[in-house]
């Protein structure tokens, strides 16, 4: 089992950035296909990206690709978000995840989750 730490979310104007980073307990961090989720109050858990165990692919939401990068340190056992030209239906309470057999962007494809940081963009 790994577990996961996201931080980096906060309260951003719109059109601002922010990087969201993901922590893992496990040296075997490497071995796992991440990915991120989003979910805002009252909707369902929305997919933003993932990125392959060797971070040389990546594959994005079609709402998000333009302004979304996913990035991993295998030797830092992080993950990174990088989110751009951000805008008030951004708001949500972000998730890292990992375990999917590649790059999958349904949430029951990934096997251990974050608890979450929120972002926050006013208008």
């Amino acid at each position: 089992q790994v577990q996961l730490v996201e931080s980096g979310g906060g309260l951003v104007q719109a059109g601002g950035s922010l990087r969201l980073s993901c922590a893992a307990s496990r040296r075997t961090f490497s071995l796992y296909v991440m990915g991120w989720f989003r979910q805002a109050p009252g909707k369902e858990r929305e997919f933003v990206g993932t990125i392959t165990r060797d971070g040389s692919s990546t594959y994005y939401a079609d709402s998000m690709k333009d302004r979304v990068t996913i990035s991993r340190d295998n030797a830092k056992n992080t993950v990174y978000l990088q989110m751009n030209s951000l805008k008030p239906e951004d708001t949500a309470v972000y998730y890292c995840a990992a375990g999917a057999t590649y790059l999958r962007a349904h949430p029951n494809d990934y096997l251990y989750w974050g608890r979450g940081t929120q972002v926050t963009v006013s208008s």
